[in-house]
C-alpha cells in the first residue's frame, strides 16, 4: 500500500463518521460518541499526515504552498473541532457548526485526493511512497 491509498482508507473513515454524526440530534449518548470517535480519527489522521506526507511535501517547490494551505486547513478544522466542543450538545448552533465542519474536511479531502496527491506524485519516489505508508500506518495504529 502506498500513501495515497493509506491515506485515502482513512479519508473514507473520516467521512462515514462526519455523516454519522450530521444525522444526530440533541443531547444524546449516540452525538458524544460519534463526536469523540470524529474528534480523535480526525486528530491523528492531522498529526501523522503532517509528519509523514507533509512534511516530505513541504520541502519541494512544486508541493510547498499546498502543503502550507494544508496544513492550515488542519488548524481551521481544529478551530471547528474546539468550537463544538464548547458548546451543548443540543444548543441550536451546533448542529449548524457540526454540517460547516463536515464540508470543511470533505473539501479539504477532495483537495488533496484530486490536486495535492497528483502533485506528490511527481515528488516521491515509489520507494517514498511505500516508507511513508509503513511510517504512517505504524504511527496511526499505535494511535487508534
Amino acid at each position: 500500500m502506498n500513501i495515497f491509498e493509506a491515506l485515502r482508507k482513512d479519508h473514507d473513515i473520516q467521512r462515514d463518521l462526519l455523516s454519522k454524526l450530521v444525522n444526530t440530534s440533541g443531547d444524546t449518548k449516540k452525538r458524544d460518541e460519534i463526536f469523540k470517535a470524529v474528534k480523535h480519527e480526525l486528530k491523528i489522521h492531522e498529526d501523522g499526515e503532517e509528519r509523514y506526507f507533509y512534511l516530505p511535501l513541504i520541502e519541494d517547490d512544486l508541493t510547498q504552498e499546498q502543503s502550507r494551505h494544508a496544513i492550515a486547513e488542519h488548524h481551521e478544522i481544529d478551530e471547528l473541532l474546539d468550537k463544538l466542543e464548547e458548546m451543548d450538545y443540543d444548543s441550536t448552533g451546533w448542529l449548524t457548526i457540526a454540517k460547516k465542519l463536515k464540508h470543511d474536511v470533505e473539501h479539504h479531502l477532495d483537495d488533496e485526493e484530486h490536486t495535492i496527491f497528483q502533485m506528490a506524485g511527481k515528488v516521491l519516489t515509489d520507494k517514498e511512497k511505500s516508507s511513508l505508508s509503513k511510517e504512517y500506518q505504524e504511527y496511526i495504529n499505535k494511535n487508534r
